[in-house]
This record gives structure tokens, C-alpha cells and sequence, in this order.
């Protein structure tokens, strides 16, 4: 195997802005563009992820690349345009923004360190990210997933980029990874405050239908996590609002193939409550920290007309947590937890730094 090749090592040389602790924030990424070509780029490389899809390889590829590559791209192209921003992806711009405020809220907190962001699929990538670290002098990288609850599909994949980078690099700094915060008091206190921030603008719905992203429900089954981790958020929500349980209901959205998924469903859910004679619905995503397709255009778009249609009368989305500060210092604090040990409050010692140097030369470093 060949590596890549190390920058260039100078003895006592301090790391780019006094900072040799990086923090990566991941999401989970997005086209570059809304069109089909782009959106073909991108759901190749996710939907290769073995991760995300489990059928036997040989078989998945044949139908990816044989019916889904072929058909999917034009229509998720449509429905991306509808939520492009002249910013960009609503996703990636949450998530840039995110990753600044949690450097300024660290910062504030007295650490030097290196806060950027990359996706697991799509740009910027985790692996380039990494290297920018690396050429910045950055010893220790701690790894925080914009995921709240842990998944295989989500968390473990997004931790393969980190250890397939890291295979082809000869010189590896520490790394530390944050597995979930899906019941952390500083996330649940940051989506009770955008509810009830809701509440006083436009009062409270019949229901609080919180919907999650779903995944096959055979990933339960063989032991991942991520279910039980979406209903503790949900109840400890519910608990911090004062909610009883028939006020409301968790669900999950983004069906993908024909395979049963975790259940109930979001929209069929939306349609059986307004049935049912429920006229108004406030609509929250916990799962997702930051608004995006599955939240703008699934949610805000397609349930809200399924749920009106079916005889609702009021639907209200509730914004993802976004550029919340309180969000902001709740992941600060998360982050904190998790430097906990590494010396990134202390500055650079400039006189320790150069007598290091003077050593390594006087015994005959080069550099």
C-alpha cells in the first residue's frame, strides 16, 4: 500500500492559529447543484454505501446502476430546485453556518481549536477535510456527527470515511468520536425552546407530530439503536413541553424501496389524523439539526398537502434548531465533554517551542 505523502515537518513549529485540536462537524452531504447530473454523482456514491444499503452487492449494483441512476436523478433534481437557495443547499448552508457558531461558542470558551465541516457523501468531503487539517498542524481531531441518535446508517458510515481516510496516511493525529447526544440536556432544552418559540407565535396544535428519518425496520432487528435513541428523544421532549402522551405522536419519514421501514409512517400518519377529525398538526424533525429536503419539501411540502387534502385544516413545520445560539452552546457543551483531557485551552508555549527547535538542531535535525 502507498501512502500519502506528509507535509513537511519543521521542529518547534507551532500549528496554523495556535490551534492543534480540529473539530470536524460531519452531516450527511448534498448534490452540488440541483440538476440530474449532479444528483447522479451524489446518490451513486450514497446509495453505494453499503452501510445505508445491506442487499448483496453484486445484486444492489445491478439495480442501482441499472433502473435507480437512471430514473431518480431528474425527479430529485425537481424537488431540490425547489428548495435551492441562492446560498446554496439549505443542508450545507445550515451546516457551514452550524460549524461557525460552534467555533465561536468554543472560542468564547477559551479553546483553541480548529472547527470546520465536511459531508459523509458529496463536498466537502470528510477525507479533504481531514487534510486541511493535517496541513495545518493538527495533532487531534474530535469527530461530531450533525446526527443527534446513532444509527449504522448514518453515524458507523460516516466513521468508515474517517478510518479509510486514515488507512492511506502515514503519520495519523488522535482522533476522538462523539457516538450520539439523542438524550443530551442541552439538545432536548434547544428543541423545547423552538417549540414553544412556535406556541407563542401561533398557539398549540392538536397533535405534536415528531417525525424522524426512517430506516429499515430489519436494522432493529439485527441490533441497531437507532429507533429506541429517536423515541427518548421524543418523550424527553414531550417532558420538558409538558406534553401527555396522547398530545403527541412519533413517526418516520423518508421511505426508500419496498422493504418495510420503521413504523408508523409520516404521512400515512398526517392522513389517518385528519380522517380522524384532527384539524390542526404541528410538525417537528428532531432527528435532523438542520432544515433540508427531507424537512422542507417531504414535510413542509408533500405531508402538509396529504395532511390538508385528507380534511386538515392547519398545518404548521416547525424549523430544525438551524442557527439556534442556544444550539450553538448546547453542542458546545457536547464538544466539551468530549475534549475533556486534550490540552486544548492551552496556547502555544513560544519559548518551549523554540528551545525544542534549538535542541532538535543541535543534534542534528535539518529542519
Amino acid at each position: 500500500m502507498s501512502f500519502s505523502k506528509e507535509p513537511e515537518f519543521s521542529h518547534g513549529k507551532a500549528a496554523a492559529n495556535d490551534a492543534s485540536t480540529g473539530v470536524l462537524y460531519c452531516n450527511l452531504g448534498t448534490p452540488d447543484a440541483p440538476t440530474a447530473p449532479a444528483l447522479r454523482r451524489y446518490l451513486a456514491e450514497f446509495l453505494s454505501d453499503q452501510r445505508v444499503v445491506e442487499i448483496p452487492r453484486p445484486i444492489w449494483l445491478l439495480i442501482l446502476h441499472g433502473i435507480i441512476l437512471r430514473l431518480r436523478p431528474k425527479k430529485s433534481a425537481a424537488k431540490y430546485a425547489s428548495i435551492w437557495t441562492a446560498e446554496g443547499s439549505p443542508l450545507k448552508v445550515w451546516t457551514d453556518k452550524q460549524s461557525q457558531l460552534l467555533g465561536q461558542a468554543l472560542q468564547a470558551r477559551g479553546h483553541h481549536v480548529a472547527t470546520r465541516y465536511a459531508m459523509r457523501y458529496g463536498n466537502p468531503s470528510i477525507a479533504s477535510q481531514l487534510e486541511v487539517f493535517k496541513d495545518q498542524g493538527i495533532t487531534r481531531v474530535l469527530i461530531v456527527p450533525a446526527y443527534p441518535q446513532y444509527s449504522a446508517t448514518t453515524t458507523a458510515s460516516l466513521f468508515d470515511a474517517v478510518y479509510t481516510w486514515a488507512a492511506k496516511v502515514r503519520r495519523l493525529p488522535e482522533f476522538r468520536f462523539i457516538n450520539h447526544y439523542h438524550d443530551d440536556d442541552g439538545y432536548i432544552a434547544a428543541l423545547a425552546t423552538r417549540v414553544r418559540a412556535h406556541w407563542d407565535l401561533h398557539g398549540q396544535a392538536e397533535q405534536l407530530v415528531m417525525s424522524f428519518h426512517g430506516v429499515p425496520q430489519r436494522t432493529l432487528e439485527l441490533g441497531d439503536p437507532y429507533h429506541c435513541e429517536c423515541y427518548k428523544t421524543a418523550r424527553l421532549l414531550a417532558e420538558s413541553l409538558g406534553l401527555t402522551k396522547d398530545r403527541y405522536t412519533v413517526t418516520f419519514q423518508s421511505r426508500f424501496g419496498k422493504a418495510k421501514w420503521l413504523q408508523p409512517y409520516t404521512e400515512p400518519t398526517l392522513v389517518r389524523m385528519a380522517e380522524a377529525g384532527v384539524k390542526k398538526v404541528d410538525v417537528i424533525c428532531p432527528g435532523f439539526t438542520g432544515d433540508c429536503l427531507e424537512t422542507l419539501e417531504e414535510i413542509n411540502d408533500e405531508a402538509r398537502e396529504a395532511f390538508m387534502h385528507a380534511g386538515g385544516e392547519s398545518f404548521h413545520y416547525i424549523a430544525c434548531l438551524n442557527d439556534s445560539p442556544q444550539w450553538a452552546q448546547g453542542l458546545a457543551s457536547i464538544c466539551e465533554q468530549h475534549l475533556s483531557g486534550w490540552p486544548s485551552q492551552a496556547a502555544p508555549d513560544g519559548p518551549a517551542l523554540e528551545q525544542s527547535r534549538a535542541n532538535a538542531l543541535a543534534q542534528g535535525a535539518a529542519n
